[in-house]
């Protein structure tokens, strides 16, 4: 055991690589979310325009 004072340095400004990647990846994965959720809109909306040009409505 030692009687002298040693002065400790406190880094408190510390970050992981694991929290600066997670976050870029969290943000992507909601704008694919939201453009593939677009994208679909824009198919059914066309899917369904095309059946009513096809529907008969002389029945």
């Amino acid at each position: 055991m030692s009687t002298d004072k040693e002065d400790l340095t406190i880094d408190d400004e510390f970050s992981t690589t694991e929290d600066a990647d997670a976050e870029p990846q969290v943000e992507v994965a909601k704008t694919n979310l939201s453009k593939r959720r677009t994208i679909d809109n824009m198919l059914e909306e066309r899917r369904l325009q095309k059946q009513l040009a096809d529907f008969d409505y002389d029945l």
